[in-house]
């Protein structure tokens, strides 16, 4: 009997021991397949990325319909493209030939990935998400969403230079700029410019009216700064500029009914030209919508009259008002400024607001960026319109994109820095613009890069818009996002280099679950602890806005 067992044992062995020499006989190496979850318009460039331990070389990857489970595409790997990080072979293959709709996902050996769509309206819903960012931003009596009215005192001091005044000033409500609770002047005059600007750029598909009031949802969300803006006017030469220090940033994580320092919130005031020149932009695209849209005539002079003002006291201030704690300080003036007297000029037709714009737009140049300091492209655009040379200056700035684009295996069209993912977008951006002005699409190319790395073509294969795709950001650093558990239309910072993050000494909140992809020059974290890499801002949702609604195909 006990030979009889032993017997049995042994060949049991056998079995399993064969049977796994077959299965990893057949086995082919796990790769790492890089492209954009939401999906492709069917006349889109379409790319993907693979990573991969190994070689493969002669070897096939097909694409499947995911309703029929029959192949439709396949590309066999060629040409590897050199070492990434850890993986010393990489690929990319081009399926820009599957243009049919429907949902497909790609098959290698047994490995299978994600589901992707082709079709026209994968984009929509995408920038209403993204909106409703805001509403979670909003601060003092304003409607927030998860979350109750906070910050009812704001402002309970006034610091002036190195004078704190001990003097309130009602400066209640706008947005909190990101994952704490600090306002700024600065953005959220960009971010409600932004706003603004999608809805003149396109009235029907910004139009979207999702609690059926007869107003836009994207011009109630603005109205949400314009207030605050003209509060933060509260002397002829003098803004509000910030509201809160930095010890908010020491307190712990509450939610913003429950700060400590809610009835202790200091303003800090300041000018400058850069300030002037944003705020007069968006105070003067605000008078022309709330006059020709909105039909509120006594707003919109109101919001001239803000922009008019203090625009005429440009030449009295300094170039950069640097206020504050230290944060949102521009470089230049100048672009912002242009701004401001290109949309003055739109909004009265008075030629000197034209002069100098076109002086200002021209010594401002390309800034070759996007970002909440760097607008210049907007001010050549709206100038374009009226003097077409203009345009020359976005081409400038997507020339060089397209360029960086053809450096590096995820054809980024800039360098890694803060706020990395809303640089991208700003590219994307400046195509929209740039074919609006000449309906020519010859830097389609570098525009769908950006848009397809947000949303899923980088080294992580993470989609970095909260609730689009099938792997995406969660774990932003935002305080309300955290107590919540959740944060409809969150927007990732993006990656940044490791010797930047790692100067900043982040206690990470859990281990890092993309290690294997880590490298020195692109380093992303998906960790609530990560203000660098994974926190949303107002500006870059804004932007986010901004593009992913032009991707809107109006058919939902």
């Amino acid at each position: 009997m006990r030979s009889l067992h032993l017997s049995i044992i042994l060949s049991i062995v056998s079995i399993f021991f064969l049977t796994s020499c077959t299965l990893n006989l057949n086995a082919e190496p796990e790769i790492y397949i890089r492209f954009n979850q939401l999906g492709y318009f069917p006349s889109d460039i379409k790319k993907a990325v693979i990573l991969s331990y190994n070689k493969l070389d002669g070897k096939s990857i097909h694409i499947i319909n995911n309703k029929s489970k029959r192949k439709i595409f396949t590309a066999t790997f060629e040409n590897n493209l050199g070492a990434y990080g850890n993986f010393p072979f990489t690929y990319t293959i081009d399926f820009s030939s599957v243009n049919s709709m429907g949902e497909y996902y790609f098959k290698y050996a047994r490995q299978s990935s994600y589901s992707f769509r082709i079709g026209e309206n994968i984009y929509n819903g995408l920038a209403d998400s993204l909106l409703q960012f805001f509403r979670v931003q909003r601060c003092g009596y304003t409607d927030p969403f998860l979350h109750k009215v906070c910050h009812i005192s704001d402002a309970t001091s006034i610091i002036d230079g190195k004078q704190t005044i001990a003097k309130t000033i009602d400066v209640t409500g706008g947005w909190h700029d990101a994952g704490d609770y600090v306002k700024s002047l600065n953005t959220t005059a960009v971010a409600t410019y932004l706003l603004l600007f999608s809805y003149e750029f396109d009235p029907v598909k910004f139009g979207f009216d999702t609690n059926k009031n007869g107003t836009p949802d994207i011009l109630e969300e603005a109205k949400i700064g314009l207030d605050w803006l003209l509060r933060c006017y509260y002397q002829k030469n003098k803004l509000v500029t910030q509201v809160q220090d930095l010890r908010d940033h020491e307190i712990g994580w509450r939610l913003p009914e429950e700060d400590a320092l809610g009835f202790d919130r200091p303003a800090f005031v300041g000018i400058g030209k850069n300030l002037i020149g944003i705020y007069t932009a968006t105070m003067a695209i605000a008078s022309r919508i709330w006059y020709e849209k909105i039909q509120y005539p006594e707003f919109s002079r109101q919001c001239l009259t803000a922009a008019e003002n203090i625009y005429s006291i440009r030449n009295q201030v300094r170039d950069v008002d640097s206020s504050g704690s230290g944060a949102y300080i521009d470089n230049n003036y100048k672009g912002k400024l242009a701004l401001g007297a290109i949309e003055l000029y739109i909004t009265t037709f008075k030629t000197n607001y034209l002069n100098d714009a076109v002086s200002l737009a021209e010594e401002a140049g390309s800034d070759y960026w996007w970002s909440w300091g760097n607008l210049n492209s907007l001010a050549h655009y709206r100038l374009a319109k009226f003097i077409p040379r203009f345009t020359d200056y976005i081409v400038k700035n997507l020339e060089e994109f397209n360029k960086k684009k053809k450096q590096n295996l995820f054809e980024k069209g800039n360098d890694i820095t803060w706020g990395t993912n809303v640089t991208l977008l700003g590219i994307t951006l400046q195509n929209i613009l740039y074919k609006k002005l000449t309906n020519d699409s010859k830097f389609d190319s570098v525009a769908v890069s950006q848009r397809d790395y947000i949303l899923g073509r980088n080294p992580w294969g993470v989609s970095f818009v909260s609730g689009f795709g099938k792997n995406y950001t969660k774990n932003f650093h935002n305080q309300i996002s955290f107590l919540k558990g959740k944060l409809p239309g969150g927007f990732s910072a993006g990656p940044a280099t490791k010797i930047f993050i790692d100067s900043a000494k982040i206690s990470y909140d859990k281990s890092d679950k993309y290690l294997k992809f880590q490298t020195e020059n692109d380093y992303y974290r998906d960790d609530r602890m990560d203000y660098i890499t994974n926190e949303p801002t107002i500006t870059g949702n804004a932007t986010a806005i901004f593009v992913f609604g032009n991707l809107a195909s109006g058919k939902k």
